[in-house]
C-alpha cells in the first residue's frame, strides 16, 4: 500500500486544510465506490463471479482507507486541541 503521512509533523492549518480536502473529496470517493459497485452489480447479473467480488473488495477498501486517513487527521487536530 502507499505510504501515509506523518500528520504528527503537519502544523496545525496544514492539518484543518488537509482535513477540508479529505472532506470535499467524500463526494468524489462515494461516485467512485458507487461506479465500482454499479459494475459490479452488472457483472453479477450477466453471469460473472470474479469481477463483481473483486470490485467489490476495491469498493470496501477505497472507502475504509479514505474514512482511516480522515480519522487519523482528526484525532490529531483533537490531540492539538487538547494540548492548547
Amino acid at each position: 500500500m502507499l505510504a501515509s503521512k506523518d500528520y504528527s509533523a503537519l502544523t496545525l492549518e496544514e492539518l484543518v486544510s488537509e482535513e477540508k480536502k479529505m472532506k470535499s473529496q467524500k463526494i468524489f470517493v462515494g461516485l467512485v465506490i458507487g461506479i465500482t459497485m454499479g459494475i459490479a452489480v452488472y457483472g453479477a447479473t450477466h453471469k460473472s463471479f470474479m469481477l463483481p467480488c473483486i470490485l467489490v473488495i476495491l469498493a470496501f477498501l477505497m472507502g475504509k482507507r479514505h474514512s482511516q486517513r480522515l480519522d487519523e487527521i482528526q484525532a490529531e487536530i483533537g490531540r492539538r486541541n487538547e494540548v492548547r
